[in-house]
């Protein structure tokens, strides 16, 4: 790590050490909790009329998580006399009318992707939501985010972020949590975004946001490795499309009838093309394959983190320590019945 780097993670460790939700975000804050996922299986097809592929998967929520703090004030607010904002707010809403203030936080992650507030997944899901309720009062929106999910990992932080904006925004603007415009506006934003309402395990088709069914969710210890670098999505389905990889029909048979995410078979079809992109996967693999408390492994999502499921916990921390030695990312956790939503 650079002299630079440092010094930006001391300042931010020490502003992060005075940060308190109440008195930046005022007493009627909600806390939000955003789950990673891993794919058990991911079953990609081919190209839709619309652009998109076909996929079948089923995703697994993990006890890792990211950490939101969202309030709201319905009040009026003035644009900058020259019309330009900070990098960190934002504006939306049917009328232009909501004000987005987004702080992100660096939480032990490798430093997430910086990106102005209005380019951010979880800004799009203020706006998509103000937009389908027709919500056209001034409406401030301050929002903290935690980041401990990486960047370009396959482990959906971002759809997951959105995800939890949308429970909490929708408990603040007084919805019911069963009211079909939230779902409306998660599967509009993304494929993992409609599954994060839901979490645990969960059986998904079409493009991958069509929810078929709840499975029971697994239990057991995984630990997540990725090294350095990372895999675009969109580049990983390019190259994907360069040589495609069909799913067996045995396979896609057996996870349609498991009831248990135990009893999904671990299967990946865009592992070759992730690797192709960042070879070092390759390594991580070979790690992974190599343990002997390793039931099995599998690439995440669209990469670059892969992750295990480890035969006890004490197994999960030691393959994290030990793919920590080799500079790698790595965090022992579980699979979970998590999803995103507010604490309170």
């Amino acid at each position: 790590m650079s002299q630079e780097s440092m010094n930006v993670n001391m300042i931010e460790a020490a502003r992060n050490a005075q940060w308190d939700p109440a008195r930046f975000l005022g007493p009627n804050y909600l806390r939000l909790i955003a789950p990673a996922k891993v794919n058990l299986f991911l079953g990609i097809g081919a190209t839709r009329a619309d652009g998109r592929h076909e996929a079948t998967t089923v995703m697994q929520a993990l006890l890792l998580h990211d950490t939101l703090y969202l309030n709201t004030k319905a009040e009026p607010w003035e644009m900058p006399e020259d019309s330009t904002l900070p990098p960190w707010q934002a504006i939306g809403g049917p009328a232009g009318n909501v004000l987005v203030n987004l702080d992100v936080a660096d939480k032990g992650t490798p430093l997430p992707l910086q990106t102005a507030a209005a380019d951010n997944l979880v800004f799009q899901a203020v706006d998509a939501l103000c937009r389908a309720l027709g919500w056209d009062s001034p409406l401030q929106v301050s929002i903290r985010l935690e980041k401990t999910i990486p960047h370009q990992a396959g482990l959906g932080g971002g759809s997951s972020d959105a995800a939890a904006v949308l429970a909490g925004l929708a408990q603040k603007l007084g919805l019911a949590a069963s009211d079909a415009r939230i779902s409306e506006v998660a599967q509009a934003l993304g494929t993992d975004v409609a599954f994060f309402l839901k979490g645990g395990a969960a059986l998904l088709d079409g493009a991958g946001e069509n929810f078929v069914r709840q499975l029971a969710p697994l239990k057991a210890p995984v630990v997540l490795v990725k090294p350095e670098g990372g895999v675009s999505t969109a580049a990983a389905y390019q190259a994907f499309d360069q040589q495609p990889d069909a799913v067996p029909p045995a396979l896609l048979t057996q996870v349609e009838a498991a009831a248990d995410a135990a009893d999904v078979p671990l299967f990946n079809n865009l592992d070759a093309p992730a690797r192709q992109l960042l070879p070092a996967i390759a390594e991580v693999e070979e790690m992974l394959a190599s343990h002997p408390a390793v039931r099995g492994h599998l690439l995440c999502g669209s990469g670059a983190c892969m992750f295990a499921i480890a035969e006890t916990q004490a197994d999960a921390l030691a393959l994290a320590a030990e793919a920590g030695k080799r500079g790698w990312w790595a965090r022992a956790t579980s699979g979970s019945p998590l999803r995103a939503c507010a604490l309170g």
